[in-house]
């Protein structure tokens, strides 16, 4: 396999963000959600005018993960009043890591994660926090095993459907 390149993302890039986002997260979580709820939610969360305003958020970052220029997984990171819900400024929230489902298992999520690490690294964050849905076994898994731990849970909206994400939490050295 070629080398991964990890490139941040500008909104030139919007519609290729758009369709990473959209396919990623379908694939991910379609098999456990209504087609009703995850339209909805595919339609207001990935909107050019929405990731036009994540897109121009001074404490947002996003990076695309490539293979031969091929767009294989992205990266979401929130710093201060842009996390979802510490908004600590001594943390960083990883809002999403997704990579395309016929990637998964080639380390791709890993290469985004640790180009994560090296940015809250960079920013002097204390701490790297993040939420994931508590039936997403496969990503529960991926944080423990990078050293993350449970301390809260909060909940998710998707469409009319409540669901439980477990806060996670990695402090730095």
């Amino acid at each position: 396999m070629e080398t991964i390149q990890i490139k941040g993302i500008t909104l030139n890039d919007i519609e290729q963000l758009q369709q990473i986002g959209r396919q990623t997260f379908y694939e991910t979580f379609s098999a456990g959600n209504t087609e009703e709820n995850m339209t909805n939610y595919l339609n207001e969360e990935f909107s050019i005018e929405k990731l036009t305003i994540e897109l121009s958020d001074k404490n947002a970052e996003f990076y695309f993960a490539t293979l031969d220029n091929m767009v294989i997984g992205y990266l979401k990171l929130n710093f201060g009043q842009s996390q979802t819900e510490l908004q600590d400024d001594t943390a960083l929230e990883i809002e999403r890591i997704y990579v395309l489902k016929e990637f998964h298992g080639k380390k791709v999520g890993q290469i985004l994660y640790d180009k994560a690490i090296e940015i809250a690294n960079q920013k002097n964050a204390n701490y790297v926090w993040l939420g994931v849905w508590e039936e997403n076994p496969r990503a529960i898994s991926f944080y423990k095993k990078n050293g993350f731990v449970e301390f809260d849970k909060h909940i998710f909206k998707l469409g009319d459907d409540e669901q439980t994400d477990i806060m996670m939490k990695l402090k730095l050295a």
